[in-house]
């Protein structure tokens, strides 16, 4: 199993202190070592089994936000401390556009995360919108504009914390969704809407809408 990049910056100075730390104190010295390991832990990034069709899961978690705007439909997952965190493209596409907007900091399960510090990831027929929570303060893309990403692809990952939203094309409806709020999802495995032809907006009903 990987690690995310990053890791080592947040894990490295838990392992610098602990040989000081187990000078003083063995306990000490354990506790820094252990705290070392789970942020290794937390920024784990296990290989997935991408679907060869389908919409899938941007992240780890639970779905949170099922909801339209204007004419397109956004579908949230909350990522838990368990969960893995290292975060996949839905769909292959082109980015054209990777935008940080700076915000509030507010628990990632809340309505009030929506103007949360955020990074919006734009390919033109879909967005993935990265949201910091009230203690992960440092969202990283992997990909920039320009860059052409496959299904399932790592584009960056949260480090300790949040949320990330899926701004479905067009022609995308709640009846389309293979999910529902509060069903876990496998980032890169789960399908979240199927349809037989993303550009021609051709669809395969799969389940009845539910809130």
């Amino acid at each position: 199993m990987g690690i995310a990049s990053h890791a080592w910056r947040y894990a490295a100075p838990a392992f610098v202190l602990a040989p000081v730390a187990g000078v003083l104190s063995p306990i000490a010295g354990v506790t820094a070592l252990a705290l070392a390991g789970l942020v290794l832990v937390f920024h784990r990034d296990p290989e997935r089994r991408v679907p060869s069709s389908g919409i899938v899961a941007p992240a780890d978690g639970r779905v949170s936000i099922v909801r339209r705007e204007s004419e397109r439909l956004r579908v949230g997952v909350y990522m838990g401390v368990t969960d893995v965190h290292v975060n996949r493209a839905p769909l292959a596409g082109t980015v054209e556009g990777v935008t940080h907007s700076p915000g509030a900091n507010r628990p990632a399960f809340s309505k009030e995360s929506d103007r949360n510090e955020q990074v919006a990831i734009d390919c033109g027929e879909f967005t993935v919108v990265q949201i910091a929570g009230w203690f992960a303060r440092r969202i990283h893309p992997a990909i920039e504009p320009g860059e052409e990403i496959a299904r399932g692809e790592r584009i960056g990952h949260i480090s300790f914390g949040s949320r990330v939203d899926v701004v479905f094309p067009e022609g995308v409806e709640r009846a389309d969704l293979d999910v529902r709020k509060g069903e876990r999802v496998v980032a890169g495995e789960t399908v979240l809407a199927e349809r037989e032809n993303p550009i021609a907006g051709r669809r395969v009903r799969r389940r009845a809408p539910q809130e």
